[in-house]
């Protein structure tokens, strides 16, 4: 047993067309579970609201006593097609059953699918793909590339990274020191000096979102152009879902291109329709020079993928970057049954159309609460509420988890908060969430903000 204790709270009966909870919570059936996961497991594993996941469909997650949540959360992004949709189950169940569950790297026909299929939906110059496990390595592999091409280009001065405040790129060694995130380097002690941060111009925590304050910020700590291998920033911040504006943006691909810089866009959350695009760069007008891909590219299974320009991806010999699990059939049959989906159903256009009421409703909230809400950022069907202390913009962690768990309790799942000083509300449903529902979790939402403020 934890020294932390796991006590069932009793929480009011809810029973609605998408929500049901019966049982408190956690449900007392469920403790052992819990008391087994913090006994065994680090406990860096907790934190999360205490609902044990026994079987997900679509846009609903539940446990096995009863209690059904709509969710928001897409399991962190995940699940953009919906949670196990059974034409994804049954190409892993037929990959599964072909006896080919591992192939390391060589070469395979589900591979030079899924590749070609991949390759073909990103747009020139995206040309090559290079298929991994997490985002961590997606992060760690453009990193790489930049750097190896910066390094060829100027004889080993053109070596430095610029990466963004509060930015999260994985939890590798390389992913962390490009995060933008002090706390979580700070075990790291002998940070790269040649990777740099810049505050992200969100227009709320960074009021001066132009480009000449990129430059001036770059100048003010030593870095001109001819020092910088690559760019590298989360398409969305994961932490408070903020975007470049579009200005921005616009300046930033004309600088990276003019100097040579190479442009990488982490779209680990962001790609495969999340933000009402197919790939989150679109809302930007460029295409980078390497994006890392994750997440919503299965909707369940451990697979990733930096797609980049040719010239960039065949900088190393043969055997000289591989990944042992790289193109695992049976993940790589679920991402070919996902992007089918995807493309079918055209779920980034429906992320777009159901965005805007998810987006219209929280900024209505906003407007109710705000002095607790300081902002309301995302596209799509991805959203982050920055829950602030009354009368500014000081972030308000203790209510930001208190809205979470109260939405909890009321059949609403969500992860705990995110961002700075872990007072985000982070929102992300699962890209085929009908209106209704949405505007179900809207009132949800609502009712939490009312009970806890």
């Amino acid at each position: 047993m934890s020294e932390e204790a796991i006590v069932s709270k009793d929480v009011p009966k809810v029973n609605t067309q998408y929500r049901r909870i019966q049982t408190p919570i956690p449900p007392p059936e469920a403790i052992p579970i819990l008391e087994t996961l913090y006994r065994d497991e680090p406990r860096s594993m907790r934190g999360q609201p205490q609902v044990i996941w026994d079987h997900a469909e679509g846009f609903q997650v539940s446990d096995r006593w009863g209690n059904t949540w709509l969710d928001w959360s897409s399991g962190v992004l995940v699940a953009n097609a919906g949670h196990g949709r059974p034409e994804i189950a049954d190409a892993v169940c037929k990959q599964a059953k072909s006896e080919l569950l591992h192939n390391y790297c060589f070469p395979s026909e589900i591979r030079s699918r899924l590749v070609d299929k991949l390759a073909g939906l990103a747009p020139d110059p995206l040309e090559k793909v290079f298929l991994l496990t997490t985002g961590s390595e997606t992060t760690e592999c453009a990193l790489k590339l930049a750097r190896t091409w910066g390094k060829a280009k100027s004889g080993n001065r053109k070596i430095a990274m610029v990466s963004f405040e509060g930015a999260f790129h994985g939890r590798t060694l390389g992913a962390q020191m490009m995060g933008g995130i002090p706390a979580l380097k700070e075990w790291i002690v002998n940070l790269d000096p040649d990777i740099v941060q810049v505050p992200f111009p969100d227009g709320f925590r960074c009021p001066d979102t132009s480009f000449d304050f990129f430059l001036k910020t770059l100048e003010e700590k030593g870095f001109g152009p001819d020092r910088i291998a690559g760019v590298i920033s989360e398409t969305y911040q994961g932490g408070s879902a903020a975007f470049w504006p579009e200005q921005y943006a616009k300046d930033m691909y004309e600088w990276c291109k003019e100097h040579d810089i190479v442009l990488i866009m982490d779209e680990v959350q962001a790609a495969f329709g999340r933000t009402g695009k197919f790939w989150g760069f679109e809302h930007y007008g460029f295409v980078p020079d390497l994006a890392c891909c994750g997440k919503g590219i299965t909707s369940g299974l451990p697979l990733s993928a930096v797609i980049g320009r040719a010239d960039l991806m065949d900088q190393y010999p043969p055997g000289s970057m591989t990944s042992t699990h790289t193109g695992n059939p049976v993940c790589a049959a679920a991402a070919l049954a996902n992007l089918d989906i995807l493309v079918k159903e055209k779920l980034w256009e429906k992320a777009a159309q159901v965005g805007e009421v998810l987006h219209a409703g929280l900024n209505d909230i906003k407007g109710r609460y705000p002095d607790i809400i300081g902002a309301v950022m995302g596209k799509g069907m991805v959203a982050g509420v920055h829950m602030v202390k009354p009368g500014g913009i000081e972030p308000n962690p203790a209510l930001a988890k208190a809205v979470v768990d109260k939405c909890v309790e009321k059949g609403l799942l969500m992860f705990s908060p995110v961002g700075f000083q872990g007072a985000t509300v982070k929102i992300a449903p699962p890209l085929v969430t009908p209106e209704d529902a949405v505007r179900e979790g809207l009132e949800v939402l609502e009712e939490a903000i009312k009970e806890v403020k």
